[in-house]
């Protein structure tokens, strides 16, 4: 194709086990499909879906790309991936010849379409423009390196870009059990042994990202960031060295936000002493609230045993204390520096009802242990490699679920963020009713919600109060009594509408005894005392 030509990307937003690309997030692939394009030589113009939601036109192409798709559907806070019923109506819509990726290419959809790529819509795209064969191949490591720096640019017309978008920089694809054939739901071990990034490679993409104003990135789009350059094996043995390379040079680069996402916790659980340096060089180089998400996905030996999973209950007590160990103190931004998460997959082969309580188990004993886990991720297994020959239980599913949120997650998040904590830059994102949420910036942010309007897109720190099962309540910190209007007043921890009533009539206030008197009970204002402020 000639050097003019008109490429039309449409981020539909993906969400997959290695990826993440809903807003505020974007897609590594955005950026190499991108790369691609403009390495082909095609002139790349960028329009997301909300943007398409917004009414924004869509323009001539002679090349119109879609990327959409997700394989962990989650429950999003004010965007989510393009539809079918979406996808369906824009097809018919895009000029030149068409192509689509990620999961939507599997979708009733990718019919209308050209060319459905399952693999690389990056590798695909170019091969298209350099006039050979559309097929299905995996990029090389050369054309991974110089697409991601072709096509870092194309970050800054997100509409997020620059805060709160984080973008997510890719360190290896492919699985080092592949030859096992890894977890029987993951797709993962398809793409063969590990195809390593090196740290020098990895930097100069993130610095180019930071150099256009990139201020949030996430290491991600591995399967584990412990076995970062380690030699393929079932357990391979972590490198140390490689990680403390990579990371020491990314916060060099000053990043507001520098976070992670995968390990396995047999690989922690085999090599304490490698995986603790590696746990000490993320607690130093990353920022704090960072997680890492352990592939628990069952605690019954014999689903881990069928599904060829990676690790053991007990490799996964073994991960979780190593982690808290090192990364429980808490950071600037309010929360522990590095904390693990836990993915439980429901629905594999040879689960039965008993399957939910040794879940349930670990969960307890993770708790009694005094320990902390951040984030616990359940969801039911997706056919994605093949059909699986259990039926999940919907009872015995919800009520596993609903137990975890009521008898595990709320203690959790008590400890991740107590009473008094002061959660430091949380971005305001949406309103529901009278209630504000945001999160803070980085990988699986806490949801807080603050009882009150307060004004969107912007950062606010905010003094926990309460907690919920799946989220913090706060108010906004430092909290001015003699200026705050009376909806936040009734906010505060003890007060209701009518103490509200009364603190807004007799302001101002100069001190915390004065604001005492006129309460009905003078010990109410006493939890107000590192709370308020008289400005």
């Amino acid at each position: 194709m000639a050097s003019d030509v008109k490429v039309v990307l449409i981020d539909g937003y993906i969400d997959d086990p290695a990826a993440l690309g809903v807003p505020p997030y974007i897609s590594p692939m955005v950026r190499a499909v991108a790369g691609a394009a403009t390495d082909a030589g095609g002139d790349v113009e960028y329009v997301s879906a909300d943007m398409l939601r917004k009414g924004r036109p869509i323009p001539k192409a002679d090349v119109s790309v879609v990327l959409s798709g997700s394989t962990v559907p989650g429950k999003y806070l004010r965007s989510m991936p393009m539809s079918l019923k979406e996808l369906t109506a824009l097809a018919p819509r895009l000029s030149g010849w068409k192509l689509v990726g990620g999961s939507a290419a599997s979708s009733e959809a990718a019919s209308l379409f050209d060319f459905a790529i399952e693999k690389d819509l990056a590798a695909s795209l170019y091969d298209g423009m350099s006039g050979k064969e559309v097929g299905e191949r995996f990029r090389t490591l050369d054309e991974w390196n110089r697409w991601m720096l072709k096509g870092a640019s194309v970050v800054k017309r997100h509409q997020d870009f620059p805060t709160p978008l984080t973008v997510e920089i890719e360190s290896y694809r492919g699985c080092h059990r592949y030859r096992s054939g890894g977890c029987s739901f993951c797709i993962e071990p398809l793409k063969g042994a590990p195809l390593t990034r090196s740290p020098e490679d990895i930097i100069a993409e993130a610095a180019e990202l930071r150099s256009i104003g990139v201020r949030n990135v996430r290491v991600g789009g591995q399967t584990c960031i412990i076995s970062y350059g380690a030699v393929a094996g079932d357990v391979p043995k972590p490198r140390p060295d490689m990680a403390h390379e990579l990371f020491s040079g990314l916060h060099a680069l000053g990043f507001d936000v520098l976070h992670v996402d995968n390990a396995n916790p047999a690989v922690i659980s085999e090599y304490p002493s490698e995986a603790e340096e590696i746990v000490e060089t993320l607690a130093e180089f990353c920022t704090p609230g960072n997680v890492l998400a352990l592939g628990l996905e069952s605690a019954d030996p014999v689903v881990k045993d069928l599904n060829n999973l990676n690790s053991t209950a007990e490799q996964v007590m073994d991960a979780v204390r190593l982690i808290n160990r090192i990364g429980g103190g808490r950071g600037g931004n309010g929360l522990p520096r590095i904390l693990p998460g836990l993915n439980i997959v429901c629905g594999l082969d040879g689960e039965t009802r008993s399957t939910y309580g040794m879940n349930m188990s670990l969960l307890k004993s993770i708790l009694d242990e005094g320990l902390v886990v951040r984030r616990i991720n359940i969801r039911q297994v997706l056919p994605l490699r093949k059909d699986f020959g259990t039926r999940v239980d919907r009872r015995a599913f919800v009520a596993f679920k609903d137990s975890v949120r009521e008898d595990i997650d709320r203690e959790m998040l008590k400890r991740v963020a107590p009473y008094g904590t002061v959660v430091r830059c949380v971005y305001a994102e949406i309103h529901d009713g009278n209630t504000t949420f945001g999160r803070q910036i980085g990988s699986y942010p806490l949801l807080v919600g603050i009882p009150y309007k307060v004004d969107l897109d912007m950062m606010y720190d905010v003094f926990v109060t309460d907690h919920g099962f799946r989220s913090i309540t706060g108010v906004t910190f430092p909290f001015d009594v003699n200026s705050m209007p009376m909806s936040a007043v009734e906010a505060l921890p003890g007060i209701g509408k009518k103490r509200a009533a009364k603190i807004v009539i007799g302001r101002p206030y100069r001190s915390l005894d004065e604001l005492a008197d006129v309460l009905d009970d003078p010990e109410v204002a006493l939890p107000l005392e590192k709370i308020v402020t008289f400005g």
